[in-house]
């Protein structure tokens, strides 16, 4: 069966059935559920290729039936009607798993113009086969509103599966309630708060410590974005003041020390909750030093970079053109440091960093433009969902800074064994899902917004040379990319439940719940003698000072007069007041010295 037929034919008969084609979407075919057609579909051969996993390599062949991978193995013997991939020479690995994206997300006055339909056709194009977005409503907003709300934008549209992160941007019990359902009834397993975004999404450290607490007895993952927000709302008014209204104020307002400090207060509050913590997007050095010297003080913290942050910097927001600058705008900001993307891609190398997302939220140029006379109001957000895989195999593999099972572990396996659903994903295994992409080292393609399938009309890595192409890919067992061809099907993806207590994550939580629970020191009662209070001291105003080494009085000496009466002399005769020690004795008459200690200054010598 063609893909590009309007009907489905079986011998040499039309079908009764039509495929019908979303609006606006030419490349988009939909099965049309005959038996002869779903078995057509349901059956492949991937032959010939070398398959990759986190742990190993190894050359076998692939037979993938209903979705699922029923055998591996060399020389298999598979039923009839399977439709062969010739893979040699070729990778077959997992399909990618982007831990953050944002489509059609509501921001800053706005919507992302990549939509769930758009953002997953080119999260497959690019070899992602899920993504996990993000339930981010208003201040107030139910919970479970917001999650319905996403629910209903997604299901119709994903062209692969799909999961879900909830966002807590206020405390409240009634909050508290509705993360129990959450974790409990709709597959939800981790909660993100901001320090950011003040006013408008923001935490206070005692409600993100509470958020902590209430995670750690759901079994849920805490994600914090980390920057200082009181100090970007101080220093982005600043910018103003100074005239400086373009995208350079964007990253100049939120340098990297107000990411580092924050990430750190983070980790902090996390650790003294006992409560597993996922950094998003570190974009900075700073930032990433600090989660990496979490990790080795045995702190249960992940760090994810981004497409962004790995493959380019910040310097672009100098750029004489604005689009061009805004078009990078995002937050955290891109660093200027040229040597950024290098440093985190060796972190991420050695596993001081963990996975890797994009932050997908798109905005066309007339969006970003209502920030053309204020940077704060220019839309945040930068694509990436498409380039990811190949971004990373550029500046990873193909540099020499990472093998190919790095590679498939920090695109794909770690994110599912973080968030629960390994091996199910992330896995080329019998009974795992057929979500896999037939990987091609040695093709190459060039990124250009004039090319990518994302709805947006600006990609930020404009023009890099990318090694390393997916040449077929499959989400489950469908084949969706085609030898360079993209054909999907809207609202064919699945909706993935994300099981709470993930023992990647939970397990050294539980055992440390139970090995440093306080306990009281048991003793015999104090039965020795207790200072008494009369009731004249209890009615007088005593005032005890904060600080106990500079009584809070009207004296300006605590120490006892010497033997002979006179004030000690270590004390001080200061005071804020601006009273003098000696104000209260009389004033004595000026006494000249003819001859003071020393001679006089006026003689001849």
């Amino acid at each position: 069966h063609e893909m590009d037929f309007t009907h489905c034919f079986k011998d040499d008969m039309e079908c009764s059935h039509t495929r019908e084609a979303p609006e606006g979407s030419a490349d988009t075919w939909h099965n049309c559920g005959c038996e002869h057609h779903t078995s057509a579909q349901s059956r492949l051969f991937i032959k010939g290729g070398r398959i990759v996993n986190d742990d190993q390599s190894f050359d076998a062949d692939i037979y993938i039936e209903d979705g699922i991978i029923k055998q591996i193995g060399n020389n298999l013997v598979i039923p009839g009607g399977a439709r062969t991939i010739e893979a040699k020479g070729k990778l077959v690995i997992p399909g990618g798993i982007d831990t953050h994206t944002h489509m059609q997300l509501p921001f800053m006055g706005t919507h992302a113009v990549d939509d769930f339909y758009s953002g997953t056709k080119a999260a497959l194009a690019g070899g992602t086969t899920m993504i996990i977005d993000f339930v981010l409503d208003q201040k107030n907003v139910s919970l479970l509103e917001a999650y319905d709300k996403w629910r209903n934008w997604a299901d119709s549209k994903v062209c692969c599966d799909y999961a879900l992160h909830s966002c807590v941007t206020w405390w409240s019990p009634e909050v508290a309630k509705e993360m129990d359902i959450l974790c409990k009834e709709k597959g939800i397993n981790s909660f993100k708060m901001f320090l950011a975004y003040k006013d408008v999404f923001m935490l206070e450290d005692n409600e993100l410590y509470e958020v902590f607490k209430r995670c750690r007895e759901l079994g849920a993952l805490g994600m914090v974005h980390a920057e200082n927000g009181h100090l970007i709302a101080e220093k982005s008014s600043e910018m103003i003041q100074h005239g400086i209204t373009g995208p350079e104020a964007h990253e100049m307002c939120r340098p990297e020390e107000v990411e580092a400090e924050a990430t750190n207060r983070a980790i902090t509050l996390a650790n003294q909750a006992n409560c597993p913590l996922y950094i998003v997007h570190v974009m900075s050095k700073s930032a990433a030093k600090v989660v990496t010297k979490a990790r080795r003080q045995g702190k249960v913290v992940f760090g994810e970079p981004i497409a962004a942050s790995l493959g380019t910097d910040g310097t672009h927001y100098w750029n004489k053109c604005w689009r061009h600058a805004a078009g990078h705008v995002m937050g955290p900001p891109l660093r200027p440091d040229p040597t950024t993307p290098g440093y985190l891609m060796d972190l991420l190398a050695n596993n001081d960093l963990q996975v890797t997302g994009t932050d997908n939220c798109t905005f066309n140029a007339d969006q970003k433009a209502l920030g053309k006379d204020d940077f704060r109001k220019i839309p945040n957000g930068v694509n990436g969902v498409e380039d990811r895989m190949s971004v990373i195999w550029e500046k990873g593999v193909h540099t020499g800074k990472m093998d190919p099972c790095r590679f498939v572990a920090v695109t794909s396996t770690n994110a599912a064994k973080i968030f629960n659903i390994y091996p199910q994903k992330g896995r080329i295994a019998v009974g795992s899902d057929a979500d896999i992409v037939v990987w091609n080292p040695n093709a190459s393609r060039t990124i250009s917004a004039k090319t990518h399938h994302q709805a947006v009309d600006f990609n930020i890595f404009e023009g890099m040379l990318c090694h390393g192409v997916a040449e077929y890919v499959m989400t489950n067992g469908h084949v969706v990319l085609d030898e360079g061809q993209v054909r999907v099907t809207q609202g064919m993806g699945r909706f993935i439940p994300l099981p709470c207590n993930s023992e990647t994550v939970f397990s050294r939580i539980r055992e440390r719940e139970r090995t440093t629970k306080p306990c009281k020191v048991e003793r015999e009662p104090y039965d020795g003698p207790v200072a008494k209070i009369t009731a004249t001291q209890m009615s007088e105003k005593m005032i005890v000072a904060d600080n106990p080494i500079i009584p809070n009085n009207a004296e300006f000496h605590g120490r006892p007069m010497t033997s002979s009466g006179a004030r000690n002399l270590q004390d001080s005769t200061f005071s804020l007041s601006g009273q003098q020690i000696d104000e209260k004795s009389p004033r004595r008459s000026t006494t000249r010295s003819l001859n003071p200690p020393g001679g006089k200054s006026s003689g001849l010598w």
